[in-house]
């Protein structure tokens, strides 16, 4: 277990230099500049496509770097993936008579216990890349980013989105550690199937199941207080580009799947060689309480060529071929 604090740090000021030298250090650092610019463009072709119209010219990636962070910062491994990950907490503060599982880990010098997500994320990301296939790995309903570092520290591109500012710490913190800055691109927003905003619903002192739905928010916490904000809402088509290979999407947003989808039409249109795997959760209390149904979602997926679902627990996988 590695228990350490990070705060960002400020460039000092120069105190005093003759005229000469800062004429040579002023030089010597527009030739960095300039150079720098030029690597910049050269990597650009090989970046994350972000589609920015005109009307779209406000939507911007989260700023972890100017963000407020959260401090101390305790970090451990996750356990047994092939592919492993530091994740990390803050400040424990009051523990509660049942702390968190992975918080009794930490405290007794235990790695964290893997999430499902972070296995089968790696398990069909491999399998991708043994068939000679790269691409972005689409994280809807990122919490704190155990899907989104089990894509990254294999080297594959990220497009997280996260509404909840705890848990965009949380991203912030695990791109810092596991060194994943030129991968992962997180966006403080909530997928859907239009530009706007939206009545979002937080429960205080969990980083999990906030939902859009109050109802849904609170299914499985009905003790804890739900506190409700406005949250900004962007569909995938507008965001990613036709020309931007994507090889996975996975979807948990307590019941809001299905605006999701429907945001996303453009690229689940796809051809069949092309079509990204699909994983999302299927859970029909949750679907319910965002007014949708299991039954919609899969007449919806039938009409743009996803034939071939299975259920894993709660989560439907999804592909336009026969696995």
């Amino acid at each position: 277990m590695a228990n350490s604090s990070w705060r960002k740090e400020r460039p000092t000021k120069l105190l005093a230099a003759a005229p000469k030298t800062l004429f040579l250090l002023f030089s010597t650092l527009l030739l960095f500049l300039t150079y720098l610019s030029f690597q910049t463009s050269n990597s650009n072709s090989s970046s994350l496509s972000l589609k920015t119209p005109f009307f779209h010219s406000s939507v911007h990636p989260f700023d972890c770097y100017n963000s407020p962070q959260s401090h101390p910062v305790i970090a451990s491994v996750v356990e047994g993936l092939q592919y492993p990950f530091l994740y990390s907490l803050s400040d424990f503060g009051t523990l509660p008579e049942k702390p968190h599982k992975n918080i009794v880990r930490v405290l007794k010098g235990k790695p964290f216990r893997r999430p499902d997500i972070s296995v089968t994320v790696q398990e069909l990301l491999g399998r991708m890349r043994g068939e000679g296939k790269m691409g972005l790995f689409v994280d809807v309903g990122a919490n704190v980013g155990m899907a989104s570092f089990a894509a990254a520290v294999m080297g594959f591109r990220v497009l997280a989105f996260e509404p909840v500012f705890e848990n965009l710490q949380r991203i912030c913190e695990g791109i810092y550690f596991n060194r994943l800055g030129d991968l992962v691109t997180v966006f403080e927003a909530a997928a859907s199937d239009r530009v706007g905003n939206i009545t979002f619903h937080k429960l205080v002192g969990r980083l999990d199941n906030s939902a859009v739905s109050a109802s849904g928010a609170k299914l499985a916490f009905k003790s804890n207080e739900e506190v409700a904000l406005q949250v900004r809402t962007i569909p995938l088509d507008e965001l990613i580009s036709e020309s931007e290979p994507v090889l996975l999407i996975k979807i948990d947003v307590q019941g809001w799947e299905y605006h999701v989808l429907k945001g996303a039409k453009k690229l689940l249109s796809r051809k069949e060689k092309d079509a990204p795997y699909l994983i999302y959760e299927e859970d029909e209390r949750l679907l319910q309480a965002s007014n949708s149904s299991a039954r919609e979602i899969r007449e919806f997926l039938h009409s743009v060529g996803y034939h071939h679902c299975t259920r894993h627990d709660t989560d439907a996988h999804c592909t336009k071929r026969k696995e």
